[in-house]
């Protein structure tokens, strides 16, 4: 019932915990989608209404100042009929000389003393870009006297311009001031949210345009990160702002470098969901309720088969050998009917794995000691019929010899274990046939212990080293070269270690690392059982502690390395080594066996308990 309960509740917290995050992701992509649609709704407002403001410039620019001699007044008069058309967006309209002066503004107002606008930005950013219109920050109106000494709020649209004066022309700058309100009427009607969120704008440099805090800003009360929105690209982006999380959707503004940002704070996503998260903690905790009440019901109906079914297989563990319960739903009947049937079979089935794994290791160590190529035989005796056929009697007479020496050792009456000495003998059989073969082109030198002599080792396992030493290391070396296999052999502490170092080619250390690992080396010469067949017939006898090591360097040489145990060869050991056990290990091999029946029993009585 714990268990049910426990899984209850995780699952029930989880659903919930989803469901709620798939409304909040769903809210809060809403949110972001209409944030998007205010946006761009609001952006082709301001765009409309700055389309209208150039269409003022273009026109007073192209029907009446390249038009209109600057002498003639119906200059100011088509002016100022533009002016009243579209005085409910506009302050004024001037037109100043490159000099700064002003020629002509409408409405008609008195300037103010000596304004310099050759220092104003507009004036400064219409003659460096002569090409270009360009719009201005919103700033006070300071250049005419107001009869009613008002202050107007303007964004200055100005221009560089072409002046006719008495057929000659110059260069002059138009200003178009625009009414700042209409640009505040757009952005306060998108400003009505009490969740937090706001628009505002900035131009391409960060500098506030329209902001719901412009004067806490402008007067350092608070702060916007608007220069890095005016530095990014279009679209939606997360930040953190002065330690809150919050999403911004930004918007360029066509023609003026403008930047749009709705700011949307992650607290604004959760507005108005309070009453959700009610209403999924009462339904978590209802379904809670619910599933405690069946859990109780379904656990007693399971659990009290399945116990008496465990305290039947304790006492049978126990050794009291009683009858598995058999009883419950169909399941656990069939259940305890399958544990009888194990526990019937269990002894017997544990002899046949231990007899087949033994089988098996045999039959495998006979597979990998077959893999003798007979190539070498039939070299050797070809060797051997030209020696004869060449009058080279005695060189044929000591080949033959000791061709018997080594085919007496490979034998050895099926053993598969001998004494360490009988395994020099043979390697230094094949060394001398194939000295012979070779014509003395390399030098061999054995420097083993006597001592190591009467202990047991694999069969074969010197020989395909010494194959690869000449086929693949001095082989193909000069006598002048000074080719040179070393034999060497010692006791180091429990261990045998015998080397075989030859000064030839050598390999890469990547070669030499898959030597003993990789069984799709092929072998282009040699006997075919390679270095890795050596290490798998010691490990298969000696266990995976033992085998063998290669070092080799290209141009340096090669050296492997043998170690297995130090075992005294006797008859007894012999015997032992050949059916796969260890002197000595009768014992722990009968704690291993007992341990393996125990660990099934375990297992066993685990799989009914589960």
């Amino acid at each position: 019932m714990a268990a049910f309960t426990v899984v209850s509740v995780v699952l029930t917290v989880a659903v919930s915990l989803i469901l709620y995050n798939r409304f909040y992701a769903a809210s809060r992509e809403a949110t972001v989608r209409s944030a998007q649609s205010v946006v761009m709704q609001t952006r082709e407002n301001l765009e409309d209404y700055l389309v209208s403001m150039r269409r003022i410039s273009d026109a007073v620019n192209f029907n009446v100042v390249s038009e209109i001699d600057l002498t003639d007044p119906a200059l100011e008069q088509e002016m100022g009929l533009i002016y009243e058309s579209h005085k409910d967006h506009l302050i004024s309209i001037a037109l100043y000389d490159g000099s700064g002066s002003l020629l002509a503004a409408v409405p008609v107002i008195s300037q103010k003393a000596d304004p310099d606008v050759t220092r104003q930005g507009w004036f400064i950013d219409a003659m460096d870009e002569i090409e270009n219109m360009h719009f201005s920050t919103p700033h006070v109106q300071n250049l005419f006297d107001d009869a009613t000494y008002s202050y107007h709020w303007v964004i200055s649209l100005s221009r560089a311009v072409e002046i006719t004066d008495s057929e000659t022309t110059r260069l002059g700058v138009l200003l178009v001031d625009m009414n700042y309100s209409a640009v505040s009427q757009i952005m306060e009607q998108i400003n009505r949210n009490e969740n937090g969120q706001y628009y505002y704008l900035c131009d391409g440099e960060g500098n506030i345009i329209w902001h719901p805090k412009q004067i806490l800003i402008r007067e350092g009360y608070a702060k916007e990160d608007s220069a890095a929105a005016a530095a990014r690209a279009d679209g939606v982006y997360r930040e953190t702002w002065q330690g809150e999380k919050r999403e911004l959707v930004i918007r360029s503004i066509s023609y003026t470098g403008w930047k749009l940002v709705g700011v949307i704070p992650d607290s604004s996503f959760s507005y108005g969901i309070i009453n959700v998260q009610y209403f999924a903690i009462l339904q978590c905790i209802l379904t809670l309720m619910m599933l405690l009440a069946v859990n109780r019901i379904v656990a007693g109906r399971i659990s009290r088969p399945i116990l008496r079914l465990n305290d039947s297989v304790a006492a049978y563990e126990a050794g009291e050998k009683p009858a598995i319960y058999i009883g419950g739903s169909a399941e656990i009947r069939h259940l305890g009917r399958s544990v009888q049937h194990s526990y019937e079979q269990i002894d017997s089935l544990m002899r046949q794995i231990v007899e087949e794994q033994s089988e098996r290791r045999r039959s495998e160590f006979d597979a990998l000691q077959s893999q003798i190529n007979p190539h070498f035989l039939y070299n050797t005796l070809d060797s051997i019929t030209w020696m004869v056929e060449g009058g080279r009697n005695e060189e044929a007479v000591y080949m033959i010899s000791e061709l018997a020496k080594l085919l007496r050792i490979s034998l050895s009456g099926g053993h598969t274990i001998i004494r360490i000495g009988d395994e020099l003998q043979h390697s230094r059989s094949y060394m001398n046939i194939q000295k012979m073969r070779y014509r003395d082109r390399f030098r061999v030198e054995f420097q083993t212990e006597k001592d190591i002599e009467e202990f047991c080792c694999v069969k074969l396992i010197l020989q395909p080293i010494l194959e690869n030493a000449i086929y693949y290391g001095v082989g193909d070396m000069d006598a002048e070269d000074g080719g040179k296999i070393l034999v060497s052999g010692k006791k180091e502490e429990e261990d045998i270690v015998l080397t075989v170092e030859d000064n030839g080619a050598g390999m890469p250390e990547e070669m030499a690392a898959r030597v003993l690992t990789d069984s799709t080396i092929v072998h282009r010469r040699g006997s075919g059982v390679g270095l890795l067949n050596v290490n798998r017939r010691i490990q298969l006898i000696f266990g995976a502690a033992y085998g063998l090591r290669v070092e080799s360097e290209p141009d340096c040489g090669t050296r492997v390395t043998v170690r297995f145990p130090a075992v005294p060869f006797t008859a007894e050991n012999q015997k032992r080594l050949e059916q796969g056990k260890l002197p000595g290990q009768e014992e722990t091999q009968r704690k291993q066996d007992g341990t393996a029946e125990a660990q099934v029993a375990q297992s066993t009585r685990n799989g009914v308990q589960t």
